[in-house]
């Protein structure tokens, strides 16, 4: 084996070990080696100064496909994350590593910041994967409306417990995330509180969102926020994709949709002056994701290695987004 793969090798198996948290027997098993082997990688990552706090060697293939993302789509940052045989919850733990250092980096700076935050599955998976910090300097304002149809609230709304984790102080967007009318939606965004968040975000040094599907059984059908008819309806208009509930078609325009009307979150911008970081993985967001960053609603982007491949193989062929 030459040596630039021994490092590669070696800088996987540190990430699987260090970072995602397997343990040697899990790390063999990946690699597709011994035991002993894995031993052997994990003491080279540590003797050629790729481990100090964190993994600071990322696998080669993963910093090529990242530099390739990045060049494609105009972005000021982008991370992946090694894949190998992960079930969804271990590539969700992988993303939420990556994704939690990239929030302290934020979070740990002495000048007070807005952080603005959407919601959903691996923004939460972040949150809980953060430790507690001490930054009451910053506020944390929310970009979405986190009520559904029914009353209740996500689940997966992290300004909460972002602010429990930091000490921060947190702003909620006062309004449903889909509202029952247009005539409705005026009502909300016009209340007094709703324009003293929508204020603040708009100051935001930062913002951190997810990146959603459409699609049958799809997220916002499953915490009850859209209706079977109303993805249908969305699938109809071309729709493959939601950022802070706004459907994004496959050309990555905001959807000519009746839902689009109702949305209470709060306006994107196309090519954003300030940082705005998604964070998706799975080779089932690949086409979501390649939506978005057509749209060039991102500055920076944070996915895994099968997801990555699959969105530089669309794009290489000038294939369409399926």
């Amino acid at each position: 084996m030459a040596k630039q793969d021994k490092l590669d090798q070696a800088a996987r198996a540190a990430w699987l070990y260090y970072v995602a948290g397997k343990n040697q027997n899990e790390v063999a098993e990946q690699l597709n080696v011994s035991r002993q082997v894995a031993q052997r990688l994990l003491a080279s990552a540590v003797e050629g100064g790729l481990v100090k706090v964190s993994v600071q060697h990322p696998v080669a293939d993963c910093l090529e496909l990242a530099a390739a993302l990045q060049q494609r789509f105009g972005l000021t940052l982008c991370e992946v994350v090694p894949k190998d045989m992960d079930s969804p919850a271990e590539l969700q733990h992988k993303l939420a590593a990556a994704g939690a250092q990239i929030f302290q980096r934020y979070l740990t700076q002495d000048k007070p910041m807005v952080v603005a935050l959407g919601s959903g599955r691996t923004l939460k998976a972040i949150i809980d994967e953060m430790p507690p910090l001490d930054c009451p300097q910053h506020r944390l304002v929310s970009l979405i409306g986190t009520i559904a149809h029914d009353g209740s609230s996500n689940r997966y709304d992290v300004a909460l417990p972002a602010s429990q984790k930091t000490q921060s102080k947190y702003f909620l967007l006062p309004a449903p995330l889909y509202a029952d009318s247009a005539t409705d939606r005026s009502l909300w965004c016009n209340h007094r509180l709703y324009h003293v968040v929508e204020g603040l975000a708009a100051q935001a040094d930062v913002a951190f969102i997810g990146i959603g599907t459409i699609g049958e059984h799809c997220a916002l059908q499953e915490d009850g926020f859209l209706t079977s008819a109303e993805v249908s309806a969305l699938m109809a208009q071309n729709a493959v994709a939601e950022i802070i509930g706004r459907p994004i078609d496959k050309q990555g325009q905001l959807a000519q949709a009746d839902i689009q009307q109702r949305v209470t979150s709060l306006a994107l911008q196309h090519a954003p002056q300030r940082p705005v970081i998604a964070f998706a993985g799975g080779e089932a967001k690949a086409a979501a994701i390649l939506a978005v960053l057509h749209g060039q609603w991102l500055s920076g982007l944070v996915t895994d290695e099968g997801c990555a491949r699959q969105i530089l193989a669309w794009t290489d062929q000038a294939a369409p987004v399926r």
